[in-house]
């Protein structure tokens, strides 16, 4: 890269850009049943009151409208964090600087994600309500910090994956490359990425579970005030360790693709 030049200078930014909104957009709605039924699950009335199997597309105009701007967020920021960090390439603080540009990544884009995401969980389990209905309810009931519930937690539920996945990710590329003596296709990349997608999913589970309820809890309930701890602590009162594993199989699923 030239001196002085950023992210942005870089030949194909642009295309890349677009290619990684775009292939957000694309995992979100393919794999949107998917998520519907992960919400289900996790949801404090219970998988079949929360509308089973019916209606699992409930939800899904607020996904498709808040997918490609908080890819293209994340993608922007994970970016400019790297050219900003920049560590020598046989430095040993590569996978950190990587670690710290998807963290803050994960920062911004969630404030692109959390509100879509809000309005999404809840049309998926009032699949009889339209998305427009609700996001109209949130705003005259709880103003704009409704649209906001659960920023915290999604947050504390992001970084932590991506500081499990990608780290496990580059190990596992690096291992199988070894093995072979050459580096990795893009179907070995793929498929390292979809081992180390599929844990991180399985350890921060239980942070979802939380997000999940925090975001779907009735105005003024004590879940409601965004305690992650508090939070954890119903699921645990109610349904046990088994309770905070809700929905973990459909999260391992669409996090690994």
């Amino acid at each position: 890269m030239a001196p002085g030049a950023g992210p942005a200078d870089q030949p194909g930014f642009g295309v890349s850009l677009l290619a990684g909104g775009v292939a957000g957009v694309s995992v979100d709605l393919i794999l949107f049943p998917l998520d519907t039924i992960k919400t289900r699950l996790q949801s404090p009335q219970g998988f079949n009151k929360a509308g089973g199997f019916r209606g699992i597309y409930a939800g899904v105009p607020s996904a498709a409208i808040g997918s490609f701007p908080n890819a293209a967020a994340f993608f922007i920021t994970y970016e400019y964090t790297k050219f900003f960090l920049r560590p020598d390439s046989s430095s040993y603080l590569v996978p950190v600087t990587h670690m710290v540009a998807a963290s803050v990544g994960e920062v911004v884009a969630c404030l692109i994600r959390v509100p879509s995401e809000v309005v999404k969980q809840r049309a998926q389990v009032s699949a009889a309500s339209g998305t427009f209905q609700i996001f109209s309810n949130i705003l005259y009931q709880e103003g704009i910090q409704g649209l906001y519930r659960g920023y915290k937690s999604t947050v504390l539920r992001e970084i932590p994956f991506s500081l499990v996945q990608f780290p496990l990710w580059e190990s596992l590329k690096a291992l199988w490359s070894r093995k072979q003596d050459h580096v990795v296709d893009s179907w070995q990349s793929a498929a390292c990425g979809a081992f180390a997608g599929g844990f991180a999913a399985i350890v921060t589970t239980p942070l979802d579970v939380a997000k999940t309820r925090i975001m779907l809890a009735k105005v003024g309930s004590r879940t409601a005030s965004g305690n992650v701890l508090s939070a954890l602590f119903e699921v645990w009162k109610t349904g046990g360790i088994s309770g905070n594993q809700e929905g973990d199989f459909s999260s391992e699923i669409r996090m690994a693709i």
